[in-house]
């Protein structure tokens, strides 16, 4: 049956159901096939996070998404309305609750990507506790492609994951990291044919729900103590800076040159 976290209020963008002990979490953007985050979603997003700190029935959480694409990644036409102090300032208190909330959800969480998962969707997908990727799938983060610092935690997560040196190659050049090239690496649990990857990832989410409770959660807790102090010493850093290029003229000229299909002039200002 499909429920909600709170039942007296609906989301627009994702949608909840619960396959006994296992709460799947599945990202369906009604205005994008490819589940773009614009205000609606990031919203959404920040909400269920702090809701689910508290989930008491589930003992494992999937979080997936309907169609090929994960998420593509920030909308750029959100962009040209985060161009104020006051507009980034708000997006920033969110980006954090999002981030530490998201870590203190009590049950393990599992990522299951049809596709590709860019930006806030790759930094999401590398916080869960496990990775299931379709052959298809993909992580980047191009936000400095964009003419952005990545300020959702991507420069939190991908050191934490890959090491710094590894993490600068994706982050300062937005190059994907393919499936099987995130299994080499040891960010994927386990790469699947796309058809099967709804069953893989129940069939881990239901391992990890047989265990005894207790010990998985404070176990999760444990050792996301170590992931919690990397997004808490780096997220003002990388926020701050965000900020600053969101501002700037390269970012506005990064945008242009992405929807005209053009390489971008870029003069540091």
């Amino acid at each position: 049956h499909v429920v909600t976290p709170t039942p007296d209020d609906g989301y627009e963008t994702l949608r909840f159901e619960r396959p006994g002990p296992i709460l799947r979490v599945v990202i369906d953007h009604p205005h994008s096939d490819l589940n773009v985050v614009d205000h609606l979603l990031h919203r959404e997003l920040t909400r269920m996070a702090a809701e689910l700190r508290t989930e008491d029935d589930a003992r494992a959480i999937v979080l997936t998404a309907a169609g090929a694409t994960f998420s593509a990644g920030g909308d750029l036409g959100w962009f040209p309305h985060l161009r104020s102090v006051e507009a980034l300032a708000r997006l920033q208190l969110d980006a954090r609750s999002l981030l530490l909330d998201f870590l203190d959800i009590p049950c393990p969480v599992i990522a299951a990507l049809p596709g590709p998962a860019v930006g806030l969707g790759a930094t999401l997908a590398l916080l869960c506790d496990g990775l299931i990727m379709a052959d298809t799938a993909t992580l980047a983060d191009p936000h400095v492609s964009v003419g952005l610092v990545a300020g959702d935690g991507g420069t939190a997560v991908w050191p934490l994951a890959l090491g710094p040196a590894r993490a600068k190659q994706y982050l300062l050049t937005g190059a994907a990291v393919d499936a099987d090239a995130a299994l080499a690496m040891g960010l994927a649990a386990d790469v699947v044919p796309r058809t099967g990857l709804d069953d893989a990832a129940m069939a881990y989410a239901r391992r990890l729900a047989a265990q005894p409770p207790l010990a998985v959660r404070y176990t999760k807790l444990a050792v996301n103590k170590l992931v919690r102090e990397a997004v808490e010493r780096t997220f003002d850093t990388s926020a701050g800076y965000e900020l600053l290029t969101f501002l700037s003229e390269d970012h506005r000229e990064a945008v242009d040159a992405f929807i005209q299909r053009r390489p971008g002039r870029y003069e540091g200002r």
